[in-house]
């Protein structure tokens, strides 16, 4: 007796059923969001609303952007993709009809999501806030989108190498760590000419420091733009991810 073959899903259906599968594990991941969506919010309203700290808004809307970028590709991608390289959910999906790219592509969505979340709901709150650009809202973040996706790009390079790299549990403590310190001296809260000199001069050139002063320079909190900042921070994405490729595996081994 003759068997009828069953259709397999086009790739367009399986990467939007990947796509959505990502998002809703996003939207689980209830430490990662508290990161990525509430750390930046908290920091912003609390740095503005203490006159103690004398913040100019102008100066920390753009950081508190930034901040919350870099939480989303080196932390929360980074983090999230260790532990499914570690469980074994990679190199099950590897050996699934579903495409690499598809796979890749999916991710990306997810961050892209997540991303423009953050800058929406930092938008919202800095405008109620006082913050108010020359030009407005819009044209300062549309200014601002090349400089965000770069510095988005490279904390995803950086995460995925630091997932690639080591077990889920070092993942999770490197990725943190490496966000306390940019929090803290890496140019993007707490301005460079306020930290010690041995301690500004290298974070001037690493990427957290280069994506701030671009994206400050782009929303006129400041009125210099460097251009060998953008190559750098162009450098610094490219190498993560030529690095992030060659490294990266689906499993422990």
């Amino acid at each position: 007796m003759s068997t009828i073959a069953r259709p397999t899903p086009s790739a367009g259906r399986a990467l939007s059923a990947q796509a959505a599968l990502e998002v809703r594990l996003t939207l689980r991941r209830g430490e990662n969001l508290v990161v990525t969506l509430g750390i930046p919010v908290v920091l912003l309203v609390f740095l503005a609303a203490v006159p103690t700290f004398g913040v100019d808004l102008e100066a920390l809307v753009p950081g508190i952007l930034c901040l919350a970028l870099i939480s989303t590709g080196l932390v929360s991608l980074g983090i999230a993709t260790a532990f499914e390289r570690g469980n074994g959910t990679l190199k099950r999906l590897a050996g699934s009809p579903l495409p690499r790219w598809a796979l890749l592509t999916a991710k990306a969505i997810a961050v892209a999501l997540t991303a423009l979340m953050q800058v929406l709901l930092i938008a919202i709150v800095a405008a109620l806030l006082g913050w108010a650009p020359s030009g407005g809202i819009p044209l300062a973040l549309a200014t601002a989108a090349p400089w965000l996706l770069l510095g988005l790009l490279a904390s995803v390079g950086a995460g995925l190498l630091l997932a690639g790299l080591l077990r889920p549990e070092a993942t999770l403590a490197v990725a943190n760590a490496l966000y306390l310190l940019i929090l803290l001296m890496g140019g993007v809260i707490v301005p460079l000419d306020a930290l010690p000199a041995p301690i500004a001069a290298p974070a001037s050139v690493l990427p957290p420091a280069l994506m701030a002063d671009l994206v400050r320079a782009a929303t006129g909190a400041s009125t210099a733009f460097e251009p060998w900042q953008a190559a750098g921070l162009l450098a610094w994405t490219i190498t993560f991810a030529i690095a992030a490729l060659l490294t990266f595996r689906v499993d422990e081994g």
